[in-house]
């Protein structure tokens, strides 16, 4: 679970890596014989058997740097990845975050640009809101409206949501699953793990090569501990 791609000092929430740090997890991920893809094909290699080799990558909040520092990155090393976008805020900023600093986000042809590379868009809601703290309405037009207007942007439906700020419920769940989406990614959503609440690894600027090893062992084991008491997807 990746967010931003730039040079960036001020990064109060942790969510910037470097370009240089970037390449060099990516190269890390490459010498170990792995390929980063989209949660999409992760899933449909996972259902067809030959996903062993294979690490799903996503980038949350659709910033614009996705386009300019992580696509040629991904690219360059044989990877690719999926890129959770907020078509409400098309050109806009990352308002939700109190602190700052603040960062651009896709356009419209930023979108379409990165579709064009190979990566997987889907939807991160309109306006990166807590699903679990919103109305019934809100909550439905984050999902079904999200996601009718990434179909305009690529003229293809997204398979994928994820849940902003990795909030999750029951009836957040529910509702991406009647939303139409094949799966929708948390962070550590506990007993909800499964297809439409699939848990990620977070990755940040301190992590390198030994830390990264680290974390993919525990995210192993963590979700081998979910599937083991009946939560659902292994990812």
């Amino acid at each position: 679970m990746y967010h931003s791609v730039d040079e960036c000092r001020d990064d109060p929430y942790l969510v910037t890596v470097t370009p240089e740090r970037l390449r060099r997890q990516l190269a890390w991920l490459r010498r170990r014989g792995l390929t980063g893809v989209g949660v999409r094909e992760l899933l449909r290699a996972h259902a067809a058997g030959r996903a062993r080799r294979l690490v799903g990558l996503t980038f949350d909040d659709g910033y614009a740097d996705f386009v300019e520092h992580a696509v040629p990155a991904l690219l360059r090393y044989g990877h690719t990845a999926t890129v959770f976008v907020l078509p409400g805020r098309l050109g806009g900023v990352n308002a939700w975050d109190e602190k700052g600093p603040r960062k651009p986000l896709l356009t419209a042809d930023g979108i379409r640009a990165a579709a064009a590379a190979g990566m997987e868009v889907g939807s991160h809601g309109l306006l990166h809101l807590d699903l679990t703290a919103t109305d019934d309405d809100v909550l439905t037009a984050e999902l079904t409206e999200s996601r009718s207007r990434l179909a305009d942007i690529t003229g293809r439906t997204p398979t994928g949501f994820c849940y902003p700020y990795g909030a999750t419920d029951a009836r957040a769940v529910a509702a991406a699953r009647r939303a139409g989406y094949g799966y929708a990614c948390s962070v550590d959503p506990g007993p909800l793990a499964g297809t439409f609440a699939l848990p990620r690894a977070y990755i940040g600027q301190r992590d390198a090569a030994g830390r990264l090893n680290a974390k993919r062992l525990l995210h192993r084991l963590r979700t081998a501990k979910g599937a083991a008491g009946g939560g659902g997807a292994d990812r």
